[in-house]
């Protein structure tokens, strides 16, 4: 799966991940989380673990951004989504959402799940655009700190752009 978008005559390709784009995974996990995934878990996704896909976006032909997906049957878990910084505000996000929604549709997904720090606004603006909806709350979920998470949750036929 590849899929291309064109914004502001930049392009942003995003694809399935190889195993050579480990170390920037990783490194832009490390940068981004409180609780960032270790490098074996990120490995095992990548190459091992048939009910994920980890997905890649380059922003003109540079490493932008990535999100990694667990799927059982008709149901995925969004696990972490990141933008490096420096490409923030590019559209990359939207394409990873993009790209994982239609890849999940046409892989049989009705639903997809998603906590989210309740602080991150941000975030929970760009997955609201892609249809999830708010659902609960997981009180002192992340450990870091004792934020709550928000769930998230968008079910086929929810999106709304």
């Amino acid at each position: 799966m590849i899929m291309e978008i064109c914004r502001d005559k930049a392009k942003i390709r995003v694809r399935i991940a190889k195993s050579s784009d480990l170390d920037d995974i990783y490194d832009l996990d490390v940068q981004t989380f409180a609780m960032p995934w270790s490098k074996e878990a990120l490995s095992y996704d990548i190459l091992e673990n048939d009910n994920a896909f980890v997905i890649v976006a380059e922003y003109e032909g540079e490493f932008a951004g990535y999100a990694d997906i667990w799927t059982v049957l008709d149901e995925a878990d969004l696990n972490s989504i990141a933008v490096r910084v420096d490409f923030r505000r590019k559209g990359i996000g939207d394409a990873i959402m993009l790209a994982m929604t239609e890849m999940l549709s046409a892989n049989g997904v009705e639903t997809i799940n998603l906590e989210v720090r309740v602080s991150n606004m941000p975030a929970i603006k760009l997955y609201k655009k892609y249809g999830f909806k708010e659902c609960g709350v997981r009180p002192g979920y992340y450990l870091d700190n004792g934020e709550d998470a928000l769930i998230m949750k968008r079910e086929t036929g929810d999106y709304a752009q």
